[in-house]
């Protein structure tokens, strides 16, 4: 890039080629130069747009092969409207700012719309909080997802609000925390106790027999995703004659964010989630001996006892390494309290 690269105006970026720059690719020429604001997979949407020129002519393809001393024009359109709509829903902000938005998002909410579950969702509450501070992401104003929990699963979230956090927090996600920056730290409340106080679960996830559902599947399998789960028994509740216990308090760490990873990875060692009806339904009567209260509060209890509680990262522009926790919402804490009273 030359010294007479400029931004000619808002909206519009202006670049030129150098001799070192001859025979480089279009899109990853312009990637290496505009990141973190603009990710690769949104200027190669910008070209097929036609809003990338090279010398005053559209450019179709991402793979052209540049020259030296050429004129490249960027002329990115304003972000189109939300889509979908956005919602009045409350949500509970551990931290806001101008580039992301961490949430303590409740039991029962869906992140993203989808199937049966087009409104009420995590990002229609984020479209109507954040309204124009959402700089458009993929050329929508539109939050970004970079990680995800379970409709009923609830705990801490980090969502994206520009381009530019929404690509650096993808990466830091997708090295699965590596590098030491990014900690996710969950609390469940389990069938049985493992008999060690600690353990990893390195098992391979894949579809199960219908689309929802995840299983440990051979790592060989064209589907299969390595996966890799990090246990610690926090307490043993109701100790029985034959010196097992009937619940466990147990917290994990991922090492990978597979598709209910922690819910298969425990229920494949034995040890479902209380009240998870995809991989815990075989347990479903043990409850029947257990003592009250835990009895009454583990039948009704609507959901798996899972809780993303810790969530850490290093902010994608400051730098700066942030830590979030959420307590275990009172319905969960009742029922672990239910269990202490065995």
């Amino acid at each position: 890039m030359s010294a007479s690269d400029s931004e000619d105006k808002a909206g519009l970026i202006v670049l030129n080629t150098a001799a070192e720059d001859a025979g480089q690719r279009l899109d990853q020429w312009l990637a290496a130069r505009l990141a973190p604001d603009l990710s690769r997979s949104r200027i190669q949407a910008l070209i097929k747009q036609g809003a990338v020129l090279l010398d005053g002519i559209a450019v179709s393809e991402a793979r052209h092969k540049l020259k030296a001393d050429q004129s490249i024009a960027i002329d990115i359109p304003e972000p189109e409207a939300p889509e979908p709509a956005g919602e009045n829903i409350p949500l509970d902000i551990l931290f806001e700012d101008n580039e992301l938005i961490v949430i303590n998002k409740p039991a029962g909410l869906v992140v993203h719309p989808g199937a049966g579950n087009w409104t009420g969702t995590l990002v229609n509450a984020l479209i109507h909080h954040c309204g124009d501070s959402l700089s458009g992401i993929g050329g929508v104003r539109r939050p970004g997802i970079v990680h995800r929990l379970d409709k009923d699963t609830s705990g801490v979230l980090v969502v994206a609000k520009t381009d530019r956090a929404h690509q650096s927090l993808s990466e830091a996600f997708a090295d699965h925390g590596r590098d030491g920056d990014l900690e996710r730290a969950y609390v469940a409340l389990v069938w049985g106790a493992p008999p060690r106080p600690t353990g990893t679960i390195d098992a391979a996830l894949g579809r199960a027999s219908d689309r929802v559902r995840r299983a440990v599947v051979s790592p060989g399998r064209e589907d299969a995703r390595h996966a890799v789960t990090h246990f610690t028994v926090l307490e043993r509740f109701g100790v029985q004659k034959d010196g097992s216990f009937m619940a466990a308090l147990v917290e994990c760490r991922l090492e990978t964010g597979r598709t209910h990873q922690i819910r298969v990875h425990m229920a494949h060692i034995g040890h479902p989630l209380i009240g998870d009806r995809d991989y815990g339904q075989a347990f479903k009567t043990k409850a029947n001996r257990l003592e009250e209260p835990a009895r009454s509060q583990v039948q009704d209890f609507p959901r798996q006892a899972l809780h993303a509680r810790l969530l850490a990262f290093r902010h994608p522009v400051t730098q700066i390494n942030m830590r979030f926790e959420a307590p275990v919402p009172t319905d969960m804490d009742a029922l672990i309290d239910s269990f202490r009273k065995i």
